[in-house]
């Protein structure tokens, strides 16, 4: 019977590590074209839009979408996996928690990849929900010693570090400036919705890698011309949704100063098509826009672990 899984069901199933080794299989099957993946597509009215990401794993018999809805009252997720042999409906799964678990594991991925393998020093912008997930994942992959972080709201930031050092056993701190944040960092993350740049390229040391995970809509822009300028690296989760969304590149591509050519994708990265970077000194990027593929990955596992541990409620429809 297909299966049903609430938000607190999936919270007792789920861990970061699961989600990293998830989503870089995910990664790895779309490079050795073992998957598909349909950039997302919107359905926007007045007062809430409608999101749908498509995607399938044949390896993992999974074919399926995660649809969401955003409005002034919030967002909804849900991911639907259907077998891809017989076409039953697996699972459906509320996927507020899963989504910001598989986006952070994404940037734990392409740090596993693309940073250095000594860097301790990470610098975040954006001090929400989703920046658990990110901190969270690049700790999983790397030693770090220290977390800064820095937020619109100064307020918050003191409540949240705290609770971000006693998870994870690192010194977690606020930082004062944009500039502070980035000065001395191995790592910078963003994952913010900001509509102009964040920093600015000359902060950055040699050797950065950057997670870019916020800008997935034309109308977003963490990252500036300047800094991409010093990347030798731009990686994306994919080609196809970096040119449909990716804010950060968007402009560039579309005024020739950045060529879809020069764009890699992760899998490729990961499979040994492409490094992900050269030297020590290399500046690279991780434009993360978010794909179905990764949101289908996470579920198959959780569905897996579920019927083992009899979790979830059987529903009545779908098979």
């Amino acid at each position: 019977m297909p299966l049903f899984l609430n938000e607190s069901e999936v919270a007792q199933l789920l861990t970061m590590p699961l989600a990293i080794d998830a989503v870089e299989e995910a990664h790895r099957a779309l490079s050795l074209a073992n998957a598909v993946d349909v950039p997302r597509q919107r359905t926007r009215l007045q007062k809430t839009a409608l999101h749908i990401l498509q995607g399938a794993l044949p390896e993992r018999d999974a074919v399926g979408y995660k649809a969401y809805t955003s409005n002034r009252s919030g967002n909804r997720f849900l991911v639907h996996v259907f077998s891809a042999t017989t076409g039953a409906l697996r699972v459906v799964v509320e996927a507020n928690l899963l989504g910001m678990v598989r986006t952070g594991a994404a940037s734990g991925v392409a740090t596993r990849h693309m940073a250095r393998p000594d860097a301790e020093v990470l610098g975040v912008f954006g001090a929400g929900w989703q920046a658990e997930g990110n901190i969270e994942a690049v700790a999983a992959v790397r030693a770090l010693k220290k977390i800064k972080v820095f937020s619109r709201d100064p307020e918050k930031l003191p409540g949240f570090c705290a609770k971000m050092a006693a998870r994870l056993n690192v010194e977690v701190v606020p930082a004062t400036s944009a500039e502070e944040t980035v000065r001395g960092s191995d790592i910078v993350s963003t994952i913010t919705t900001a509509a102009t740049p964040l920093f600015d390229a000359k902060w950055l040391e040699p050797g950065t890698h950057i997670n870019a995970a916020g800008s997935n809509a034309i109308i977003r822009c963490e990252i500036g011309e300047d800094v991409l300028k010093r990347c030798a690296r731009i990686v994306v989760d994919s080609v196809d949704t970096a040119l449909k969304e990716a804010g950060d590149l968007l402009p560039l591509l579309e005024k020739g100063r950045l060529n879809e050519r020069q764009l890699v994708e992760l899998g490729d990265v990961i499979v040994g098509c492409a490094p992900g970077r050269s030297s020590t000194d290399e500046i690279t990027i991780f434009e993360s826009q978010g794909l179905a593929i990764q949101d289908l990955a996470v579920a198959v596992r959780l569905e897996a672990l579920a019927r083992e541990k009899n979790l979830g409620v059987s529903l009545p429809y779908g098979e």
